[in-house]
C-alpha cells in the first residue's frame, strides 16, 4: 500500500507519518530528504538538482518525480510506503499514477491533516529554540521549565525568523496555492479528510481506523 500524507506547515504530519511508517512497518519518504540524499551521492539527479539550487532555481518536476522512481524501486519499498508532501502539483500527482500503475501498486490511500489557518500560526509562533544546543521548544505544547530559558544550558531562547507571524503566513499561502489542485485532485478517489485540531492520539484513532477499513494491520 501506498499511503500519501497531505497537510500544511505545522499540522502534525510528522508525528503522524512516524506512527503509521512504524505500525505498518514501512518507510516514510519526504522529497527533502530523497533530494539530500541524491545530492550527497552524486547521482546524476541529484548534481543536477544542486546546479539548480545553486543558482536560486527551484528544482522541477521531471527531476522530482525521478527521484521519486528510483526511491520506490528500492527494496524496502516492496510492501509499500508513505510519502510525506508528494505530489505537490498536479504534473507529479498525475506521474505517479502512472508509476503505481506501472510498479503494480493499487491507487494510494490519502490522508489530509485539515488545521485552520489561525491554529496553525499560533503553533508556529509559538517555537522557540536555544541557540547554543538546538533544542526546540513550544510554548503552547512543550514550554521550557523555566520561561525564556533552555532546560539544559540556561541560554536565553530566540524566535526564528522562519516562526514569525509574517513568514509563516506567506508559507501557508505558497501551500495553498500549491497544493490544493492536488487535494482537489485527489478528492473524490480513496481521500480522507482528519480534522487536525485535536491532540495527537485522537487523529491517531481515526487513522487507525481508517487503515482497518482498507485491510491494512499492523506489521509483524
Amino acid at each position: 500500500m501506498v499511503i500519501l500524507l497531505f497537510g500544511p506547515p505545522g499540522c502534525g504530519k510528522g508525528t503522524q507519518g512516524a506512527i503509521i511508517s512504524r505500525q505498518l512497518g514501512i518507510p516514510s519518504i519526504s522529497t527533502g530528504e530523497i533530494l539530500r540524499a541524491e545530492m550527497r551521492a552524486g547521482t546524476p539527479l541529484g548534481i543536477a538538482a544542486k546546479k539548480i539550487m545553486e543558482s536560486g532555481g527551484l528544482v522541477g518536476d521531471d527531476i522530482v518525480n525521478g527521484m521519486i522512481r528510483n526511491r520506490l524501486a528500492q527494496p524496502d519499498c516492496r510492501k509499500g510506503c508513505l510519502l510525506d508532501g508528494y505530489p505537490r502539483t498536479l504534473a507529479q500527482a498525475e506521474f505517479l499514477d502512472g508509476l503505481l500503475k506501472e510498479l503494480g501498486y493499487p491507487p494510494p490511500l490519502v490522508l489530509f491533516l485539515d488545521v485552520p489557518d489561525a491554529v496553525l500560526i499560533a503553533r508556529l509562533t509559538a517555537r522557540r529554540q536555544c541557540p547554543v544546543c538546538g533544542a526546540i521548544y513550544n510554548l503552547l505544547s512543550q514550554p521550557p521549565r523555566q520561561d525564556g530559558v533552555c532546560d539544559h544550558d540556561g541560554a536565553a531562547l530566540i524566535q526564528r525568523d522562519d516562526d514569525k507571524e509574517e513568514t509563516i503566513r506567506a508559507r501557508l499561502e505558497a501551500y495553498a496555492r500549491s497544493t490544493g489542485p492536488v487535494i482537489d485532485y485527489y478528492a473524490g478517489r480513496n481521500f480522507h479528510r482528519l480534522d487536525g485540531n485535536r491532540r495527537p492520539e485522537e487523529i491517531q484513532g481515526d487513522v487507525d481506523r481508517i487503515l482497518k477499513e482498507a485491510g491494512v494491520g499492523e506489521a509483524a
